[in-house]
């Protein structure tokens, strides 16, 4: 809970920045929807999401380097069993690395404050969603062609039990094409375990 709260201000520093870098524009954030078109909130939105996904991958698979993990990311691997405290239980300076992101997208993609607050709160959602150690979605969701790509939090709950696997936020591309995917986790099978249940 400590590590939480304290993320909470580092995220709220770092939001900070956000609003200032707007008001001082130097921001690529803009409020009318009109300047790039309805149709782009749901594409930067994607993007978002798509690139905070690979950001995440390779910043998190790096963190759990034997010489960075202890200084970096040890924190949110103390609780053995995930709450939704540990989702946001980081060391400040991941925090602040985590952060970093969503200061720096702000300077590269057009952004509407829409898309950018909704994955903001997709992600803080989708983290907790990750750390409470059942699944919400149905048992179909992960059989059907789209769902096998998503991060629940079975399979989340595989990288807090064995630390070499599993690093995506949402999707389970990166793991699948690096080899970082466990090769005992199948979500059709995780699907028809929880229909027998």
């Amino acid at each position: 809970m400590e590590l939480s709260l304290l993320c909470a201000v580092i995220f709220a520093f770092c939001a900070a920045l956000v609003i200032a870098g707007y008001d001082l524009g130097f921001t690529r954030l803009y409020t009318s929807i009109d300047k790039y078109g309805l149709w782009y909130l749901g594409v930067s939105f994607i993007a978002l999401l798509i690139f905070q996904d690979a950001y995440f991958y390779f910043m998190h698979r790096l963190f759990h380097h034997p010489l960075l993990f202890k200084k970096l990311h040890y924190g949110h691997h103390r609780s053995g069993e995930p709450t939704p405290w540990t989702s946001f239980a980081f060391d400040p300076s991941e925090a602040f690395i985590q952060a970093v992101f969503f200061v720096g997208i702000i300077f590269v993609l057009p952004l509407h404050y829409i898309p950018l607050l909704t994955a903001l709160i997709v992600m803080s959602v989708w983290a907790v969603f990750n750390h409470i150690g059942f699944e919400l979605f149905p048992s179909s969701f992960y059989s059907n062609w789209l769902g096998k790509w998503f991060i629940g939090s079975k399979h989340h709950l595989i990288h807090h039990r064995k630390y070499t696997l599993h690093y995506g936020l949402y999707f389970t591309f990166w793991d699948k094409l690096l080899g970082t995917q466990d090769a005992n986790f199948d979500n059709e099978k995780l699907a028809s375990i929880q229909k027998q249940v």
